[in-house]
């Protein structure tokens, strides 16, 4: 009879081959670097808490064929301290005698003694799953926004991810993109691109800055929301760490934005390769601020060689990408469960802090191969 149950050490070299067979190449055995990171991000790490363990689901014939992956986060809404999980990698082998391994998975998972539970990631089955459970799905939290910066990098970045050959092609790329930003009037805005006299931060400086340096900037610039993290200092500081090293992305880019007196105004932290899409993991802003912190992210791409951004939505963000000539996708859903109705209100009226750095997609099984 099959069953679920906590994680395990000795599990990980299974886990990470059904990982391996879910997420990446399946005919190859998982690199050994990839099972040393899942037992430290799932066992070890200061984001795991024994109570709120990732689970195992073993088959019948005793065999490991379904694993939800569980960090947890701190977070407070007022003066109330809450526990928080984050649901990642959930995945399972289908087997026919066993198909609703997937959601006794999830539905234990819910269970659990976490106040309220998250994922960023859910595909349009596991999201089915959440809603059926009693989980809500967050539209204004499910978007991915794409900001094209050089037209003909971006779409050669986009055809190289099916036949790498294309990048034989870069010099021709940035020499065509050199011409059609140049006809662009300055601050001009277009879905096309943007203009090589590109100046549309009003005046606010940006300032590269360290890792130490950017997690001072995070409670002035998230206190505004009554639903927020509430990290230790471990915590955040390993969670920026891992977030700097996602070599697929390319360089991690700290950054903070501010007044021509000095005052705070924002900051942002993305990836980036000259000629790629960059990818933006964290945008924060001051309440009104948030269009000219952007703008401040959009010329620093550009100055980097970026070909576009790309990052995840949150909703105090979307009215000022709205006249921005910014994209949007859906690629996955982010939704919450909770017992307390309180906390999922506190979401659905857009209250909450989440997605980026509060979320999955820190961690390096985003942005890196492990080979």
């Amino acid at each position: 009879m099959s069953q679920i149950r906590p994680l395990q050490a000795a599990d990980i070299p299974a886990v990470a081959g059904l990982f391996q067979r879910t997420f990446r190449d399946g005919g190859k055995p998982p690199p050994p670097a990839l099972e040393t990171y899942l037992r430290w991000h799932y066992l070890e790490g200061p984001v795991c808490d024994p109570e709120i363990a990732s689970l195992v689901h073993i088959a019948s014939e005793g065999d490991i064929s379904g694993f939800v992956g569980v960090n947890v986060l701190p977070m407070r809404h007022g003066q109330c301290k809450l526990r928080a999980a984050i649901c990642g990698s959930l995945m399972v082998e289908p087997r026919a005698n066993d198909p609703m391994a997937g959601a006794r998975l999830l539905r234990t998972f819910l269970a659990g003694p976490q106040d309220i539970s998250f994922s960023e990631t859910a595909n349009a089955l596991s999201t089915q799953m959440w809603t059926k459970l009693r989980g809500v799905a967050l539209p204004q939290y499910s978007l991915d926004w794409i900001r094209v910066i050089r037209p003909s990098a971006f779409l050669l970045d986009l055809a190289s991810r099916r036949a790498g050959a294309v990048r034989l092609l870069d010099p021709l790329a940035r020499g065509l993109d050199r011409y059609l930003r140049g006809r662009m009037q300055e601050n001009e805005m277009r879905w096309s691109g943007v203009p090589e006299l590109w100046n549309g931060k009003g005046g606010l400086k940006v300032a590269e800055i360290d890792q130490a340096g950017f997690a001072a900037l995070l409670d002035p610039l998230t206190r505004q929301f009554p639903l927020r993290p509430d990290w230790s200092a471990e915590q955040f500081a390993h969670i920026l760490a891992e977030a700097s090293q996602k070599p697929d992305y390319g360089d991690a880019v700290f950054a903070s934005v501010s007044c021509p007196s000095g005052g705070l105004v924002g900051a942002f932290l993305y990836h980036t390769r000259p000629g790629r899409m960059a990818r933006v993991l964290q945008v924060l802003a001051l309440p009104g601020q948030a269009g000219s912190v952007v703008d401040c992210l959009i010329g620093d791409a550009a100055r980097r060689g970026a070909a576009g951004l790309r990052g995840r939505t949150q909703p105090a963000l979307l009215a000022a990408m709205l006249g921005r000539r910014v994209a949007f996708t859906q690629p996955a859903s982010t939704v919450v469960h909770s017992r307390d109705e309180e906390l999922v209100n506190a979401f659905l009226s857009s209250q909450g802090f989440f997605n980026g750095l509060a979320g999955e997609r820190w961690n390096r099984l985003a942005g890196e191969q492990f080979e």
